[in-house]
C-alpha cells in the first residue's frame, strides 16, 4: 500500500485523557495534531490553522459540539471542513443531532486507533483536490 497522506487534523475534548489518546493515535498515524479544549478554544485554531478535519466532542462546557459545529458549517471559508462527533453516548437522536448540524459522522468514546485514523482517511480522501 502506498504511504498515506498526512492532514492536519484538530481534536476538540474538554477531556484531557481524550485529547491525548487522540493526539498519540494520530501522530502514529503520522498526522499533524491540533487541540481544543473547548469550542470557543476550538473555533480560533480553526481560524489560524484551517486544519483538514476536526473530531469534535459534544458534550463541552461554554460551547457545546453541536453549537461549534454548526458554527464551523455556517462559515464559508470553513464549510467544507469535514466534523466528525465524539460523544460517550451511542444514541440515534445524538447522531441524528449531528448530521442536522452538519457533521459527517459520529465515533464513540472511547475510540481505538484503528476507528481514529481509518475515518481521517475515509474523510481527508474527500479532501482531495479540495481548496
Amino acid at each position: 500500500m502506498s504511504t498515506t497522506p498526512a492532514y492536519k487534523v484538530l481534536v476538540v475534548d474538554d477531556s484531557n485523557t481524550i485529547r491525548r489518546s487522540a493526539e498519540i493515535f494520530l501522530k502514529q498515524g503520522g498526522h499533524e495534531v491540533l487541540l481544543a479544549d473547548d469550542g470557543f478554544d476550538a473555533l480560533a485554531k480553526i481560524n489560524d490553522y484551517q486544519p483538514d478535519l476536526v473530531f469534535c466532542d459534544i458534550l463541552m462546557p461554554r460551547l457545546d459540539g453541536y453549537q461549534t459545529c454548526a458554527i464551523i458549517k455556517r462559515n464559508a471559508r470553513f464549510a467544507n471542513i469535514p466534523v466528525v462527533m465524539l460523544s460517550s453516548k451511542d444514541g440515534v437522536f445524538d447522531k441524528a443531532r449531528g448530521r442536522m448540524v452538519g457533521s459527517q459522522d459520529y465515533l464513540t468514546k472511547p475510540f481505538t486507533k484503528d476507528q481514529l485514523l481509518q475515518a481521517v482517511q475515509q474523510y481527508g480522501a474527500n479532501l482531495t483536490g479540495a481548496v
